[in-house]
């Protein structure tokens, strides 16, 4: 998906978190009720306007793969195309395979703009943890977990395009 046509609202900028971001984000993550276990502010990249943090989302590093995760951006800023933004360049910003979990459709679909397929939780790749990086496979079991027991509409995700 070429974004190059999207720009940032006036008095906006995207960069990279800082040490000073991590309450802004944890706060943008809880209020979109998405897992708050593993937010690493050095893994984000944040979207700031008027000096308020108003969009954010992390490359979470793992075995043999990153995630692009806890993408979320603030209710009165939504519709703005902060979040395709954010997206395109975290996918351009990523170095290794890159997935994703989302729930429900709708959410499948805007991410399947930016060249992701559904892949079903068995052929997610099973990387042994190295050097106390996680496997991927293992983060995303617990959702598996949920998705068979209580029917969460988890999808997961793979990126396919080649941008990264």
């Amino acid at each position: 998906m070429n974004q190059s046509n999207l720009s940032l609202p006036s008095g906006c900028m995207l960069r990279k978190a800082t040490s000073g971001d991590q309450w802004s984000i944890r706060l943008l993550v809880f209020s979109a009720k998405l897992d708050p276990t593993q937010l690493n502010w050095q893994q984000f990249w944040v979207v700031e306007c008027n000096r308020n943090l108003v969009a954010c989302g992390q490359l979470r590093n793992f075995s043999g793969a990153q995630e692009l995760g806890s993408l979320v951006v603030a209710s009165p800023w939504r519709g703005r195309g902060l979040g395709t933004l954010l997206t395109q360049h975290l996918i351009n910003t990523a170095t290794q395979p890159l997935y994703l979990e989302c729930l429900g459709e709708r959410l499948a679909k805007f991410y399947s703009r930016f060249d992701f397929v559904p892949v079903s939780f068995e052929d997610l790749p099973e990387f042994p943890s190295t050097k106390g990086k996680s496997s991927l496979k293992g983060k995303f079991r617990f959702s598996q977990l949920a998705k068979r027991l209580f029917r969460v509409p988890v999808v997961f995700m793979e990126h396919r395009g080649n941008s990264s």
